[in-house]
């Protein structure tokens, strides 16, 4: 890493660096000021030496940096090694660098589940597709709940009481006589039509409800949860986080079985079956670590600006390795740059005013975990005194849509969700110091995508704190072996790193900290 000498000049932030006058007649002094021009400190950050760190952390020895394998140990230590170079100390006590973050491996899960006296067989019948307590369960009837949506134009709950019963849904949602999805009134399905969402949310209903367990009919994606689940080889999870209830994907001849017509019934009702559950996970404990590094504050040292990336990917499949230089190699990779960037100017006496955490989370591929454990289990620091989330995730290709022109754009993700501020302060360090051009597409509510929800900053979103996702959107080496260093875009990456760093900067010094004044569902 290169070093930069004393900086002056400025654009925006004044700093007072000049000499001083007396008027000897008023005895009053004036002080003479030298804008300090933050560009020196954004320039420092280059594709050159993006590219060489980008090559050795997406090179074949760190082995993909599978969650808790030998790569991503790897990884974190050059991360760690970094940071002693560069003389940014960790976030953490003794200089650890290192958040242990603990795991487990779920293998397929010893299950025996019998409904009205008929056993049914895991994988084959149902999937579990969540990591749940071990125990036993017994019930004599199952509560059909339709599509099991909870929303100000439908419910699926109205005059339902399901504390502690065993729930049955179907997925989708209700149309009129016309065809028209009643939530949105349109030809439009709404957000419990997309399989990410809707998952999830129709889950949480049921929780919050007090359901103690959760069969979920959803042909279209079971064959992909048979796929997912039905082996240890991918399913990991925070060990800290077993849920309480039981949620299964059901095959076709179970959910029939249990209430034959519910693919065109939606009428709540209660069937007197009973059903027996005995459950056991079979589990592997494994370690991984999140990276923290910290610079803090000058002036409000308790305010904090956190700057994420994921710093695993796939690891090794079937011989292969998955590099993983998009995804997330590019925003970690960033992350150190802009790291390096704020060390050079609080080396000259220009430190931020809020502390910056530099934050490399692990286990994002496998379900957000290190930033779910930093949010939910450990946060360094309160999440109260947490002023905002800048996420990178895959920040150094070009999209198919934007494939025809020079590729000076990014994705924004997030900015306007929670905070207007936020927002315009993006959008203007933008105007003054990149003019990048701002795709919003993925930000908006019926994005189908629904990629706000699908990278680390929403662990902080969802706790309600402000976020920008930045991300150049998918490609043809996404999730592949031969997403590889070769394929980056260097001047693309330097650009967009360095908007990162300009932004952050804004958010760290000045005057008030933004607020939150976007009201969510």
């Amino acid at each position: 890493m290169k070093k930069v000498l004393f900086l002056i000049c400025s654009a925006g932030f004044v700093l007072s660096c000049g000499s001083q006058k007396t008027d000897s007649k008023t005895q009053t002094t004036t002080v003479n000021t030298i804008p300090l021009d933050i560009t020196t400190y954004g320039e420092s950050i280059t594709s050159a030496e993006l590219k060489e760190d980008l090559y050795i952390y997406a090179s074949d020895e760190f082995e993909g940096r599978g969650t808790g394998d030998e790569g991503q140990k790897k990884a974190v230590n050059f991360l760690k090694d970094k940071y002693i170079a560069m003389d940014i100390p960790s976030a953490l006590p003794n200089n650890q660098y290192f958040q242990n973050v603990p795991l487990e491996k779920l293998g397929v899960p010893e299950v025996a589940f019998t409904i009205n006296d008929k056993a049914y067989t895991n994988i084959e019948d149902f999937v579990s597709i969540s990591s749940v307590q071990d125990g036993t369960l017994t019930a004599s009837e199952i509560v059909f709940a339709g599509y099991g949506i909870e929303d100000e134009k439908y419910s699926s709950y109205k005059d339902l009481d399901v504390k502690g019963k065993v729930v049955l849904i179907k997925s989708g949602e209700p149309k009129d006589a016309d065809g028209n999805y009643l939530i949105t009134g349109t030809s439009n399905a709404s957000k419990w039509s997309n399989f990410r969402q809707a998952f999830s949310n129709k889950r949480d209903i049921a929780k919050e409800k007090g359901a103690v367990a959760v069969l979920v009919y959803y042909p279209e994606v079971y064959d992909m949860a048979v796929a997912r689940f039905g082996s240890a080889s991918n399913n990991i999870s925070l060990k800290e986080k077993k849920e309480t209830m039981y949620y299964f994907l059901i095959n076709e001849d179970l959910a029939k079985s249990i209430l034959p017509t519910i693919e065109t019934d939606v009428e709540n009702k209660k069937i007197d079956l009973p059903i027996q559950l005995n459950y056991k996970n079979v589990t592997t404990d494994i370690v991984s670590e999140n990276v923290a590094a910290f610079i803090k504050g000058t002036e409000k040292p308790d305010e904090i600006i956190v700057i994420s990336a994921h710093l695993d990917h796939e690891g090794v499949k079937n011989g292969e390795i998955y590099n993983g230089a998009d995804d997330d190699g590019s925003g970690t990779v960033a992350v150190l740059e802009i790291a390096q960037a704020f060390k050079m100017a609080a080396k000259d006496g220009h430190g931020p005013k809020r502390s910056i955490l530099f934050l490399h989370v692990t286990g994002e591929e496998k379900g957000l975990l290190g930033s779910q454990y930093y949010t939910d289990v450990d946060p360094i620091f309160p999440l109260e005194n947490t002023v905002v989330n800048l996420n990178i995730d895959m920040i150094g290709r070009v999209d198919e849509k934007h494939d025809d022109g020079d590729g000076n754009y990014l994705y924004l993700i997030g900015s306007d969700k929670l905070s207007t501020e936020l927002h315009t302060i993006s959008e203007e360090a933008n105007n003054k110091y990149t003019n990048i051009e701002f795709d919003y597409t993925y930000n908006m509510d019926d994005d189908p995508n629904r990629f706000y929800y699908r990278s680390d900053h929403y662990n902080f979103a969802k706790n309600n704190i402000p976020v920008i996702f930045y991300f150049n959107g998918t490609h043809a080496d996404y999730h592949k072996p031969s997403d590889t260093p070769d394929k980056i875009r260097y001047d693309l990456l330097e650009t967009r790193t360095r908007l990162v760093f300009y932004t952050a900067w804004e958010l760290a010094n000045r005057d008030q900290k933004i607020v939150v004044d976007v009201i969510t569902e």
